[in-house]
């Protein structure tokens, strides 16, 4: 028997942490020769019936002999993984390659029997499904295409998980066994499968998180003060819902409680569950208190203390430690370094952070990576005043600190089908995994509004990722393009989410201004167009306006089709005339509640007393009975507002409208509310990604394979580029390397003429302007005569490095580009050729994979556009061949991940056809985590 080492080494890049379907996680990783002993145990406690079904006969213990085989695997035709919680196995899957006569084999057979066997306590928790994914990807590395399962009829478990798996199959019945056959090539339904999966499972994880059934803080202090003490009065004074406890070795044995909450202490004393365990002890005592939890069946930790990533590098290993240990034990993690969690739901009331107040409750989710981002938006959302005017409620709040764990797309997965949440709106300094947020951004958005702000600099000390080498407007395009609400400031995330928590989204840019003020009016009216929108001429009421005048003018502009959503402008006014602002606020509010689908902002100039009457309610919540969805608006503390609140109630119904105190700031809110409403509408139909037949994918793969081989990063020669590329559809003309004038001749006579003459060092690669290309040589002759005169001009050949090509048709010159950004993912670029692009930076930017509707909008996105279809009487040319060449590319790189980039330069696009003269290809081996393998947390 072939021992590990015998064919390949332990492949450790098949080990992962996955979130299982109720939210806990577990460790899958290769099965080996030291496993023996918790085979056995594993075995041990799996039912009788279980083993029949595996088995197919009654089968009470393993043999010496099954024990050296289910432990001893080659990594290639024999594989075994494992899934583990707490060291110990959960589950277990094999595959053995067989042949055609269904015996063992070795490659080239494709073909692989598989079967699992999972512990009966672990079974329903989607162990099983996970396993798959993994063991499907480890075959196809091995270059195994088809899986066989034989299952007692029975068994309607294993059953399910074969057929609810998405993969294309069959299934045959004989001598009482129902045998399946599925091909392992990822299908469109696989996938859908997979990410379904994949959001259950991390959606519940962070709801176990957020919504616990006990709580208990580690590190509760003695005596009053200090983060423990101070974490433990905020969750008794929210009034958490579930069972308290505080914990703290340093407890005098006989201490029952502190301020009326048990204490204990050790999570270990604990009688009943706990479900989730906020750590406030110093870093050093942090691995105990993670196995205490671990062992008493603790779901998650909120780890408040400091000491690790950013604190450098022996942090990070400790972060790194602190990881591994709490994933060992199935738990998941928040932090550390963390603010803290919030859930306003009057279901649990959880306020385990520093946060001194609970947050009204609301529709708006925040997350924060930041603790000090974190307390100003909530500051900034729960009080008056603070640049923003109206309050407004919270769903959910995270900070994530060092997001060690769970990060922004964790709590992305749990907002998008969280119905206590309408709006998103997240503070991010680091994007760890850019391909699934911007999947996830992009499904999140078509449900409802995701508004960010991302930190332009490098990442902070406790994020291990690099930064973008995009521009930072480029960046911006790039989220938008996913549905995402991009913004510069926190002040702008406030204003956004004011708006877009409360008002319906427009369905077009064209804005109504009307308000008491003509200065303020036309400062609006300038907003407006400064942002893109198509304001219309600002109604004066002037100052003498009454309540019912605002009522009639805001009623008529609504009504009016050419009017997608209004601002109005209110200064104090002085007379018996003027309106109080409960009056002008009900005037408003009645107004804008006939025209439900239209947003309605007020400007106001230091009117206090209007933006408290037109938030009159305490939250952005429906009051209870408005639907399904309402819930509670009572506040955490005393008190029923916050200073200088209101105390008008708005009327049953009321539609909250938003009050700022500039009309720059208005303005910018309600044009990205546009921009998203338009984003949701062509969403709708985002396009598809065509299939070309003539694409080798797997021809393209073995390629790359034997590409990498060689090293763990290569820039391709031009034979290597024209191969790969050309597996794809894509045929640059190649171009003949003339080191001298007589092989210049003889690579022009094979060509035919006429060709063209080009330096191809780095400084002149190109640069047409600089005249190290020559074009349309007819003959011998004036080749000859232009290769003296660049080498004349130049130098000698060896250092301008001339080849020979032949000519392309006339048309525009063009560049298409894609490269693996680090905090934008996959992305696809395009442009004018030459000073347009690289003086003007004059490119535009996809997400990878484009669509073909993608694809048309990239090429009229530039400002030079209009040079591709009949700029001043020019002839157009072929923008549907240069879609199609934008397409290909964006599949070979969505594809192949370890391409990381790509550049065709220039690529003349002619009236007919297009021509890739130039091209390059750089190769490296994929990152250890992406978003198109099996799902997989974070490695650590």
């Amino acid at each position: 028997m072939q021992s590990a080492s015998d064919r390949h080494e332990y492949p450790a890049h098949w080990e992962a942490d996955v979130v299982l379907r109720d939210g806990g996680t577990a460790r899958i990783r290769p099965i080996t020769v030291d496993d023996a002993e918790r085979l056995v145990s594993f075995y041990e406690q799996v039912s009788d019936e279980s083993k029949y079904y595996r088995f197919f006969a009654p089968y009470p213990r393993l043999s010496a002999k099954d024990v050296h085989r289910f432990t001893h695997h080659d990594f290639v035709d024999r594989v075994g993984l494992a899934a583990t919680v707490g060291g110990e196995f959960i589950a277990t899957v094999r595959y053995d390659r067989i042949g055609a006569d269904g015996m063992a084999a070795s490659a080239p057979a494709d073909e692989a029997e598989v079967a699992f066997l999972v512990q009966d306590a672990h079974q329903g928790r989607g162990v099983a499904s996970a396993l798959l994914e993994h063991i499907a990807a480890v075959a196809r590395e091995r270059d195994i295409r088809r899986f066989a399962a034989e299952v007692l009829p029975a068994n309607n478990k294993m059953i399910k998980v074969f057929t609810d798996a998405g993969y294309t199959q069959q299934r045959s019945f004989e001598d009482g066994v129902v045998r399946l056959e599925f091909d392992l090539e990822p299908t469109e339904r696989s996938l859908a499968v997979q990410r379904a999966r994949e959001q259950r499972a991390e959606s519940h994880s962070v709801r176990r998180l957020l919504a616990p059934g006990s709580v208990a803080v580690v590190g509760t202090g003695r005596t009053p003060g200090g983060v423990g003490r101070s974490v433990l009065g905020n969750l008794r004074e929210a009034g958490f819902t579930g069972p308290l406890y505080a914990v703290n070795r340093a407890f005098p044995e006989d201490l029952k409680d502190v301020d009326g909450i048990p204490a204990h202490r050790s999570v270990r004393d604990i009688t009943g569950p706990v479900d989730l365990v906020i750590v406030a002890v110093p870093a050093e005592q942090v691995p105990e208190v993670v196995t205490e939890c671990g062992e008493h069946g603790v779901q998650g930790l909120v780890v408040l203390s400091a000491g690790y990533a950013e604190s450098g590098p022996d942090g990070r290993e400790r972060q790194r430690a602190l990881v591994r240990h709490a994933r060992a034990y199935g738990m998941r993690i928040i932090g550390p370094n963390a603010f803290g969690i919030i859930n306003t739901s009057p279901q649990v009331r959880l306020n385990a952070s520093l946060a001194p107040e609970m947050p009204r409750p609301g529709r708006i989710g925040l997350f924060a990576q930041s603790g000090a981002i974190g307390i100003a938006l909530l500051s900034r959302l729960h009080r008056r005043g603070g640049g923003v005017t109206g309050t407004t409620g919270v769903s959910t709040f995270v900070s994530s600190g060092n997001r060690a764990d769970v990060s922004g797309n964790d709590v992305l997965q749990y907002w998008y089908d969280d119905p206590e949440t309408d709006v998103a709106l997240m503070y991010l300094e680091s994007i760890g995994n850019p391909r699934k947020f911007t999947r996830l951004a992009r499904r999140t958005a078509a449900a409802k509004p995701l508004v960010v702000v991302q930190g332009s600099g490098s990442a902070p000390q406790g994020h291990a990722v690099r930064a973008t080498r995009l521009p930072h407007a480029t960046v911006s395009a790039l989220l938008r393009q996913a549905g995402v609400i991009r913004v510069d400031t926190i002040t702008e995330l406030v204003d956004a989410g004011l708006l877009l928590a409360r008002q319906p989204l427009p369905t077009g840019p064209r804005v109504a201004i009307l308000g008491n003020s003509e200065s303020l009016g036309l400062l609006t009216y300038d907003a407006c167009l400064s942002e893109g929108l198509r304001p219309l001429p600002p109604l004066d009421l002037t100052t003498e306006a009454s309540a019912e005048d605002f009522h009639a003018a805001l009623a008529r502009a609504l009504a009016d089709e050419t009017c997608d959503a209004a601002v109005v402008t209110a200064i104090p006014a002085i007379g018996e005339t003027s309106p109080s602002d409960a009056a002008l606020a009900e005037a408003l509010r009645s107004a804008a509640a006939a025209a439900p689908a239209k947003p309605v902002l007020v400007v106001h100039v230091e009117l206090g007393g209007l933006a408290a009457a037109l938030s009159a309610a305490t939250s952005t919540a429906p009051r209870a009975g408005a639907g399904a969805r309402a819930r509670g608006a009572t506040p955490s503390r005393p008190g029923a507002a916050p200073e200088g609140a209101a105390a008008v109630e708005a009327p049953e119904g009321a539609r909250l409208i938003p009050a700022y105190p500039a009309a720059e700031r208005a303005v910018r809110a309600l044009a990205e509310a546009v921009k998203y409403g338009q984003w949701r509408r062509e969403a709708a139909d985002p396009g598809k990604v065509p299939e070309y037949d003539d694409i080798d994918e797997k021809g393209a793969a073995r390629l790359i394979d034997g590409l990498l081989s060689r090293g763990q990063g290569l820039t391709l020669g031009t034979e290597e580029t024209c191969e790969l590329l050309g597996h794809y559809g894509v045929h640059p003309r190649r171009a003949t390397p003339a080191p001298t004038p007589d092989e210049a001749t003889r690579a022009a006579g094979t060509l035919g003429y006429p060709v063209a003459l080009k330096a191809t060092a780095p400084h002149l690669r190109h640069r047409a302007d600089l005249g190290g290309v020559r074009l349309d040589l007819a003959d011998e002759e004036q080749l000859r005569r232009a290769y003296a005169e660049l080498t004349e001009l130049f130098g000698r050949p060896e250092e301008i490095r001339p080849v020979v090509q032949a000519m392309a048709p006339r048309g525009v010159d063009t560049v298409v580009r894609a490269v693996i950004d680090p905090a934008a993912g996959a992305v696809l670029s395009f442009g004018l050729a030459g000073a347009a692009s690289q003086l003007l930076g004059d490119m535009a930017h996809r997400l990878v994979p484009v669509t073909d509707r993608d694809a048309t909008s990239l090429i009229r996105s530039i400002r030079t556009a209009p040079l591709l279809f009949g700029w001043r009487g020019a002839a157009p040319v072929d923008t549907p061949a240069l879609e199609e060449l934008l397409l290909r590319v964006s599949r070979l790189v969505d594809d192949h991940p370890e391409v990381v980039a790509v550049t065709l330069e220039p690529v003349v696009v002619a009236r007919h056809g297009v021509s890739v003269l130039g091209a390059s290809v750089r190769l490296a081996p994929p990152p250890a985590r992406d978003d198109l393998g099996p799902r997989t947390l974070p490695a650590y």
